[in-house]
């Protein structure tokens, strides 16, 4: 496709809408950053584990940080390329206007269906058609709930899609989803086709009708008139939408051979295996069905992901408890030595439960071995290094072997990162490129509009960072620890 007339050569704006903040990135054809612009989100929280977004919130915050970022630019951009968040129910009409709220991925209000299914075997049965796990905020399990509470919604529908191609219906007037959004739950990530037998066994089979079908790889939309107008753009500027940013993040981190992996430190401890594998033919089959393989752009590769609900809101949690501010995490680390004095913790704060490596609606947080000797470093410390246990979990559980990156906003702590790379014993690579998923959709957009860069050397920049030696032998021993509490939980959480 030819670019905009005008265009600023070879800049291309990538959006993240994230599930807090949406952010725009203008990358240069050398991968240099020349302008960024971010908006923060509104989370609608309920009774019941309810958590919603309004549509049009969400898109004035992606223009206004589109906006922002193209008036820094001599002329418009070559093309937009967008990701954000996944997962959740974004509802909307032909026309693709909003028929009730978007329920986020973080939504809790199904955690007792997804239970049940857990205890009548459907999950096992999703997992065995799809390869895909299940949890509170996904399509199924969500579709199912709004089916027998809010049936009349579902009726006023004509599509049931995700965040990034619910902005880009808005701004191209095309309803398309990338496939690594179509995955979880009903996705065979082999054929790219979704599957009637996972359809059925949610319940949802007549609700397939609301599916937009997987769009092919590097597919290229363009701004409608009222996308223009909205972004301040020239109509017919190439547009991309996906892949959302689980993957995308992998793919602007550094990600490239079967085996190498990326932990995102973010609202959730997203962890991800690159593998040639999937499917049937895929070894982690014999695992809990939990996670998912999301679609790459390259049809033989595919992401074994394992999205944990714990990550930094559990870290600020623990913060606020104490009384302590986020600026104060590296001073507290500082005070209390690995392992923490002694103190455990189980992560599992959020109201979903947790959905990677196992999945468990039920799952809650927990302290243990407190005493009037410790104080709030400890507690604090012992967060920190509950969830780094979570990330081992999730990345032995993807098969993780070869190089292991790191994004997102959790790496700028240096001793959280240590801890991480202690638990994990093993180095862990930080781009020194903070915006991943935008850089990541913008690669995507480069190679779809057959401009493709070299993109090992786009993602060469990073810092290293190393394990240390005792603490990785005592954080070994602090893991068998923690598996030995989660499975005993665990009969607590599911009886």
């Amino acid at each position: 496709m030819t670019h905009t007339a005008g265009a600023t050569a070879g800049t291309i704006i990538g959006v993240d809408i994230g599930t807090s903040v949406t952010k725009a990135v203008a990358f240069d054809r050398d991968g240099r950053c020349l302008h960024t612009a971010a908006r923060r989100s509104t989370l609608l929280r309920g009774p019941g584990g309810v958590v919603e977004q309004e549509l049009e919130e969400v898109l004035a915050g992606v223009a206004e940080v589109v906006a922002r970022t193209a008036a820094a630019l001599p002329g418009p951009p070559a093309a937009l390329a967008l990701t954000g968040q996944g997962d959740g129910l974004w509802l909307r009409d032909a026309e693709g206007r909003a028929v009730r709220r978007m329920i986020s991925w973080m939504d809790g209000r199904a955690a007792p269906l997804v239970d049940r299914w857990q205890r009548d075997g459907t999950v096992g049965e999703i997992f065995e058609n799809t390869g895909s796990g299940t949890f509170p905020g996904c399509h199924g399990p969500l579709l199912a709930w709004l089916a027998e509470h809010e049936p009349a919604t579902l009726e006023r529908a004509a599509v049931a899609g995700y965040c990034v191609d619910a902005v880009a219906q808005r701004l191209t007037g095309t309803v398309s989803v990338d496939a690594s959004d179509a995955t979880l739950p009903f996705l065979d990530p082999v054929t790219r086709r979704y599957s009637p037998a996972a359809l059925a066994a949610c319940g949802v089979g007549e609700l397939a009708r609301l599916l937009p079908e997987p769009a092919a790889p590097h597919a290229v939309l363009g701004l409608d008139e009222h996308g223009a107008a909205l972004l301040g753009l020239p109509e017919g500027l190439p547009v991309t939408a996906g892949p959302y940013d689980l993957p995308a993040c992998a793919l602007g981190s550094g990600v490239r051979e079967p085996g190498d992996g990326l932990l995102t430190v973010g609202t959730t401890l997203a962890c991800q295996v690159l593998t040639d594998r999937a499917g049937r033919d895929a070894p982690e089959r014999d695992g809990e069905p939990a996670g998912m393989w999301l679609c790459t752009p390259r049809t033989d590769r595919w992401l074994r992901a394992l999205p944990a609900m714990v990550g930094t809101a559990g870290i600020d949690w623990a913060l606020g408890v104490v009384g302590a501010s986020t600026d104060e995490l590296e001073t507290l680390l500082e005070r209390s030595p690995a392992g923490a004095r002694g103190v455990t913790a189980l992560p599992f704060l959020s109201e979903a439960g947790e959905r990677a490596p196992f999945v468990s609606p039920g799952a809650r947080a927990s302290f243990e071995g407190m005493s009037l000797a410790h104080d709030r470093a400890d507690l604090v410390r012992a967060m920190c290094e509950a969830v780094g246990y979570a990330a081992r979990h999730c990345l032995e559980a993807a098969g993780l072997s070869r190089t292991l990156f790191a994004c997102g906003g959790g790496t700028r702590s240096a001793g959280w990162m240590r801890t991480f790379a202690g638990i994990l014993g093993r180095p862990v690579r930080v781009p020194l490129e903070a915006e991943v998923g935008a850089r990541g959709a913008a690669l995507v957009a480069r190679a779809a509009l057959g401009d493709p860069v070299d993109e090992e050397r786009r993602c060469a920049e990073y810092r290293l960072v190393e394990p240390d030696a005792e603490e990785a032998a005592l954080y070994e021993r602090g893991y068998a620890d923690y598996r030995a509490r989660v499975e005993a939980a665990r009969t607590r959480w599911e009886g």
